[in-house]
């Protein structure tokens, strides 16, 4: 089986990782992909199940070697990135590859897979309405969350370089409509 990529970017808060899960409980050959960092894992992370945690100075052995298939370096020495060995992983284990990844990540992974990936960009329905879903987290101080709209303005600027922009102003609908493409592209 000829591996493909979906592709998911969005800005904090948009309902990613809630569309995500219900797409891995559908029972598609569909596996996630766990990201690289350098960063110390946050309380309840688990290495090998949210990230694969490391140094800075393991990070940097690794894009030495080239085993990433993307990363950046977002603050100094906080580095993220998809490691190869985790995405053949999941093509010999026979399923599609599914990421959760920032704008430029995702558009690098598209520049590389071309056709066999599908990029979706989810959106909220407005920069109101992601505020008021950051602060209902309650996760987040409030500079926090004004750095984060900061850069979900950004983000919405790569809407453009995505193949699919779904908006999420109604769950039910927004995943709907993303099982319908995603099926239709590894074609299930």
């Amino acid at each position: 089986m000829e591996g493909r990529a979906i592709i998911f970017s969005a800005p904090s808060g948009t309902g990613k990782s809630t569309i995500i899960n219900y797409l891995l409980s559908r029972g598609l050959p569909l596996a996630f992909s766990v990201s690289a960092t350098s960063r110390a894992p946050r309380q309840g992370e688990r290495d090998g199940a949210d990230y694969y945690f490391m140094s800075p100075g393991e990070f940097r052995e690794k894009i030495a070697r080239d085993e990433f298939l993307e990363y950046e370096e977002v603050y100094a020495d906080t580095f993220y990135g998809t490691l190869k060995s985790e995405v053949q992983r999941i093509v010999a284990s026979g399923r599609h590859v599914l990421f959760d990844i920032d704008v430029a990540g995702g558009c690098r992974i598209k520049q590389l897979y071309g056709d066999r990936a599908l990029a979706v960009f989810l959106r909220p329905p407005s920069t109101g309405e992601l505020r008021r879903r950051l602060e209902a987290r309650r996760t987040d101080a409030p500079g926090v969350i004004e750095k984060r709209l900061e850069k979900a303005e950004y983000e919405l600027g790569f809407a453009p370089h995505f193949d699919l922009v779904i908006v999420n102003d109604n769950l039910e609908r927004a995943q709907a409509e993303t099982l319908c493409a995603v099926r239709q592209f590894i074609h299930v």
